[in-house]
């Protein structure tokens, strides 16, 4: 590498040799070069060895991912994703209420307080709408211009709940199932009164047939004998057959009437805020104090047992989701063309008693299904209709 030389006097020279490229670019990876631009040394046979760095992983995908993407991309369609979105939420809204009517049949257990299920139920209404309102965003407080709406949306609705109560704790169970859906009919009404909606002959016609055909459902029971006239027995407290009757009835279509009112409070509130979910956090935030103070005074708490508390959380979940839809399908959809839809409720109870429950089809059930199916049918047929200006 180095040659050196004498000259007489013992001196030593050293001359350099060049290096070839070839060489020095098989060993300059384990030399350490200073470079004059300040670059950092590189590794050397000497230094700490450190492990490389693993490439990353891919992600996974489960095999549940696409089923859930799935769901999301049907959930996103049917609250704004078609243009029959409207009827589509009313239309989930009412089949969750039919498993809600279903659950205490396939799970008995033993049942709580009317007002302690009803403080229970809005509780649960209140956490979820809590958050809801935090996950997207949105204010936790009632916005200012939609809040006397929302208020007043609150107090008929809770004031319509305690008459339903009160109709179906002294009243025929079907009598109550009667007046409760004439809240359409009243709702459309109040529609063109407080919200100046057009009621076409199309909504007239599609209400009428779907109503007839509860009629002729409920023909048997309502027709029967002494349906009116007998004793009623609730909470060991026995009414009389005369004037307590009359005044029950009474107090039902006071709720069906104020049931009516609230859903145009509902579209009017929904369509104010931008947001069906505070129409149901508006209704938690009265209800569950009020429904508090019912409880203190008509009924003594009674501590539910285990299964009883799991059923009355999975029906108060349920609730939300069927409030938000129907607030959600109010807000897209007239109230008139909207509320037709809630019929197949009647429809689906009919199919799952006579399938499950071994009820015996008559020709009046079989009529009554046939007309509710075909108005409903027919409601979605003409779809959404466009807002006259």
């Amino acid at each position: 590498m180095a040659a050196a030389s004498g000259d007489g006097e013992g001196e030593i020279h050293v001359v350099e040799v060049a290096e070839e490229s070839s060489s020095a670019d098989e060993i300059s990876p384990l030399l350490a070069v200073e470079g004059a631009n300040n670059k950092p040394p590189r590794m050397t046979i000497f230094s700490v060895s450190c492990p490389r760095r693993k490439p990353p992983k891919e992600p996974t995908c489960s095999v549940t991912d696409p089923e859930i993407a799935f769901l999301n991309q049907i959930v996103s369609w049917i609250w704004s994703g078609s243009r029959h979105s409207g009827l589509l939420c009313v239309a989930s809204s009412s089949i969750i209420y039919f498993v809600m009517d279903v659950l205490p049949g396939i799970f008995p257990v033993r049942s709580a307080p009317i007002y302690q299920t009803v403080f229970t139920r809005c509780t649960i209404l209140l956490i979820m709408s809590l958050m809801w309102l935090k996950r997207t965003g949105q204010p936790l407080i009632l916005p200012t211009h939609a809040r006397n709406v929302l208020v007043l949306r609150s107090l008929t609705g809770f004031v319509s709940l305690l008459s339903f109560i009160y109709s179906v704790q002294n009243l025929p169970v079907s009598y109550a199932v009667l007046l409760n859906f004439a809240t359409p009919i009243m709702a459309s009404i109040g529609a063109m009164i407080i919200l100046q909606e057009k009621l076409s002959l199309s909504h007239i016609g599609g209400l009428t047939c779907s109503f007839i055909g509860l009629l002729l459902i409920l023909q048997p029971i309502l027709l029967s004998k002494g349906s009116l006239t007998e004793t009623f027995q609730m909470d060991n407290v026995v009414t009389d057959r005369g004037k307590d009757v009359i005044f029950s009835i009474f107090v039902g279509i006071f709720s069906t009437i104020l049931g009516g009112v609230s859903y145009c409070l509902i579209r009017a509130g929904a369509m104010a805020s931008d947001q069906p979910v505070y129409t149901v956090f508006s209704f938690a935030i009265l209800a569950c104090p009020l429904s508090a103070i019912c409880i203190l005074i008509f009924q003594e708490f009674v501590l539910p047992n285990l299964f009883t508390f799991l059923l009355m959380m999975v029906l108060g979940v349920l609730a939300f989701y069927a409030e938000i839809l129907l607030a959600r399908g109010l807000q897209l959809e007239r109230i008139a063309k909207v509320t037709n839809i809630q019929y197949i409720k009647v429809l689906l109870w009919q199919l799952w008693s006579m399938t499950f429950l071994g009820a015996a089809p008559s020709s009046y059930k079989l009529i009554g299904c046939l007309l509710i199916l075909a108005s409903v049918c027919g409601t979605a047929y003409m779809g959404p209709e466009k807002e006259n200006e």
